[in-house]
């Protein structure tokens, strides 16, 4: 499949689903099994948190640190994780991440204290990176018929997409029916049985001998980690924080050394010629805006429907349903769309609905109720998300050769992961300073906080559909 056919929407309508093992289908399900598990643990514990503070005695600024650490470390260190698998081999690398992500979920789900907990976090962190972006580039070995991979690459990208809201689920059931730990303990059993079931159905597949390139793995490792801890830091204490300032110019040179790094390597970790294409560009462009304005939804509508509309955590989760109901049901869409509408067309049509829905929630006041206020700009955000990124999954993924499909998708979770990262230290930032001498009820501050980031995470969403207006249009037959 060309670039050219991904970008027009000419995807082939049949084919089989070949695999190894004669079971790609279950080799696709424990892949999938796989990313959404790591893709729920970024937002799972948001409404364990309270639970968790009062158990482990948690201070107030360092609660904040149980999402942080395993976003710090898994952002930090995919490029390394992917590149690592296209060398020493993805499915290796796949099972010993999510071998390392089962067993510190047991540790943090047995934590003691918040320490111990933390720790955990971290480890979690470090196995999400090394399994993550082979996910995906297994993906592309394990499914070679065409028609199949954008199905399976559009499926991913619900996972990816629609994880986080099913996060806020699963984190509200367990909370509610049991206990905050376990939210960690769920992924034990599922993790054990993805690493037994990979080693006997997903593909091993051809290994590209070649040397780790360590500068690169350095710098790029330092950069994402040094920005992506500024973000982290920014948003409890300010852009003008000097620490903040030194960390995120420190991450911004190292990022540049990267760069220079690996335009002069003869095996980079990297390669620049990714961004080189128009079209790719375009799809790593709008995978780093579109989470910098859906990730204040989750924040802020999380402590809205506590604080405010005074849900349970089980019904806190069960708010967020319907959004994922209408991101991985547009989802399973993706691939007949992209045969009829073309990657350009779905792409803009998503970003408008998310701007409409994120504008939608700007409107939102102390007395608006969930059905009335909240649901339609829910669903509209769900299908935005849906139809929006999962074309431009498949336009990087589908595109690339074997040979760096694990650099592919490091990139493509590193700008994900860092633009989530930001875009919520920018938006928090932002209603901090939209609440600073306001007074009235804790339900009005908040609710002024979160209308004017609202209004931000809308521009975001406007800048994903200009970058999507620079698609390639459809060809016509």
């Amino acid at each position: 499949m060309t670039e050219r056919t991904l970008a027009t929407g000419r995807v082939p309508t049949s084919g089989a689903l070949d695999a190894p093992r004669g079971k790609p289908g279950l080799a696709l399900a424990v892949i999938l099994t796989c990313q959404l598990m790591l893709v729920l643990d970024v937002t799972v514990m948001n409404v364990a948190l309270p639970h968790i503070q009062t158990d482990l005695h948690f201070t107030s600024a360092n609660l904040s640190w149980v999402m942080n650490a395993y976003t710090l470390v898994f952002g930090g260190l995919l490029l390394l994780g992917g590149r690592a698998g296209d060398l020493l081999g993805r499915r290796r690398m796949f099972v010993l991440g999510i071998t390392v992500f089962t067993l510190s979920s047991l540790a943090g789900g047995l934590a003691s204290s918040a320490a111990l907990l933390l720790a955990a976090r971290v480890a979690q962190g470090l196995g999400a990176a090394l399994a993550g972006p082979n996910t995906l580039a297994l993906i592309t070995t394990t499914i070679p018929d065409p028609a199949r991979r954008v199905r399976a690459l559009a499926l991913f990208a619900g996972m990816s997409t629609g994880g986080f809201a099913i996060g806020l689920l699963l984190g509200g059931v367990l909370t509610e029916l049991g206990s905050w730990r376990w939210v960690l303990f769920i992924n034990v059993p599922f993790g054990i049985a993805v690493a037994l079931l990979a080693r006997r159905y997903v593909r091993t597949p051809e290994r590209h001998p070649g040397a780790l390139d360590l500068p690169g793995a350095i710098t790029a490792t330092a950069g994402v980690a040094a920005l992506v801890y500024a973000f982290i830091r920014a948003a409890g204490d300010g852009w003008a924080d000097p620490v903040v300032l030194a960390t995120l110019l420190g991450g911004v040179l190292s990022l540049a050394v990267f760069v220079l790094v690996e335009l002069r390597a003869r095996q980079p970790l990297l390669p620049m010629w990714l961004f080189a294409d128009r079209t790719r560009a375009a799809a790593y462009g709008n995978y780093f805006l579109g989470p910098m304005a859906m990730m204040s939804m989750f924040f802020f509508l999380t402590q809205y429907l506590q604080d405010v509309l005074k849900l349970t955590p089980l019904a806190t989760g069960f708010a967020f349903l319907p959004m994922a109901a209408a991101m991985f049901g547009m989802t399973r869409l993706v691939p007949r769309l992209l045969a009829r509408l073309g990657a350009k067309t779905m792409a803009v049509t998503g970003s408008m609905l998310m701007i409409g829905g994120l504008v939608w929630l700007t409107q939102v006041g102390e007395h608006s109720g969930y059905a009335a206020g909240l649901l339609g700009p829910m669903v509209l955000i769900g299908l935005g998300g849906g139809l929006g990124f999962a074309p431009l999954n498949v336009l990087i993924m589908a595109t690339v050769p074997v040979a760096n499909a694990g650099s592919a998708g490091g990139a493509l979770q590193t700008v994900q992961q860092v633009g989530g990262t930001l875009g919520l230290a920018v938006l928090v930032t932002v209603s901090g300073a939209a609440v600073r001498g306001v007074t009235g009820t804790p339900a009005h501050v908040l609710v002024t906080g979160m209308t004017s980031a609202f209004v931000v995470s809308a521009c975001f969403a406007a800048i994903t559909l200009a970058v999507a207006l620079t698609l390639p249009r459809r060809q016509t037959r």
